[in-house]
């Protein structure tokens, strides 16, 4: 069904609610079901996943789908409680609108010595991402997944893994090949990490509507590594915007998720069916390039 409430109105309410998030301080908060926050356990093989939605309140009432931001957190955030990984990023900015923000967001948790771009924590994320499908109504056509540092790593890595999945990906200050503590086993192996693994991961996304976000002064995740995947996506002609925030180092994702224009993109995405300007534009606020490295 889709949304009752016409785009226009959807985009203008949107940009105010976020505008006023990103003034809010990042200090930490406790989710509850008064801002819309719902904590739930998956039983997998490797034992119980606590993780938590974030459902807009009211709006099983209107019977509609919602959009879905499956966000995956960083490294720092990793553990079992289920509540670390509300607390950065995209927690905060959720938090901040005050039950106003028009998706439902998953909170999956990667165990203490995961990575995202692993087979069994991408096995995770996904199994956290279906219960909210399932059981709050989110729409399959319109699911997003965007994450920061190890997230932007694990956006990359949930995407390849699961073609046709995503509507839409936004990762920040992510890369493709993992750091050497990470050890994929070949069974679950993606790419060839001695051959070129951007060429093969743009193979990999395909057509599917990526925008890319790094700090130019980021001290931890290379920029080039952003850089190059944006010129290896439209050398295989992908569909991907790039920007680059100036004077920013890890933290791109707080004046990435300040924006309004990001989710208005997202909210235009549908799988298997881009819009037309879903590509190929910044916001006028960075800098933007695809090249260097």
């Amino acid at each position: 069904m889709p949304s009752l409430v016409p785009a226009r109105r959807v985009a203008c309410v949107f940009s105010l609610v976020v505008l006023l998030a990103a003034g809010c301080s990042h200090t930490a908060f406790v989710p509850d079901r008064s801002h819309g926050f719902e904590s739930h356990v998956a039983t997998t093989a490797r034992g119980p996943h606590r993780f938590f939605v974030y459902r807009p309140p009211g709006h099983e009432r209107r019977g509609e789908k919602l959009p879905v931001i499956l966000y995956l957190h960083g490294g720092g955030e990793r553990g079992n409680d289920g509540i670390a990984a509300t607390q950065v990023g995209m927690g905060p900015v959720v938090q901040g609108t005050l039950g106003y923000f028009p998706f439902l967001v998953v909170f999956p948790q990667c165990e203490p010595s995961g990575f995202w771009a692993l087979p069994d924590m991408a096995e995770r994320a996904m199994e956290a991402l279906d219960i909210a499908l399932r059981e709050h109504n989110g729409d399959p056509e319109r699911v997003y997944v965007t994450g920061n540092s190890m997230g932007g790593f694990g956006t990359y890595y949930l995407a390849a893994r699961y073609p046709g999945r995503f509507a839409a990906l936004a990762p920040i200050c992510g890369g493709v090949k993992p750091p050497p503590w990470v050890r994929v086993p070949k069974e679950g192996r993606l790419i060839d990490l001695d051959g070129d693994p951007y060429a093969q991961m743009a193979e990999k996304l395909g057509q599917t509507p990526t925008w890319i976000f790094h700090g130019s002064r980021d001290p931890l995740v290379p920029v080039a590594m952003s850089r190059k995947m944006a010129a290896a996506l439209r050398k295989a002609g992908g569909i991907v915007r790039y920007t680059e925030w100036p004077k920013t180092g890890h933290a791109a994702e707080e004046p990435t998720y300040a924006q309004p224009a990001l989710f208005e993109w997202f909210l235009k995405q549908r799988r298997g069916q881009p819009s037309l300007d879903a590509g190929d534009r910044s916001s006028p606020e960075a800098v933007a390039t695809a090249t260097g490295g």
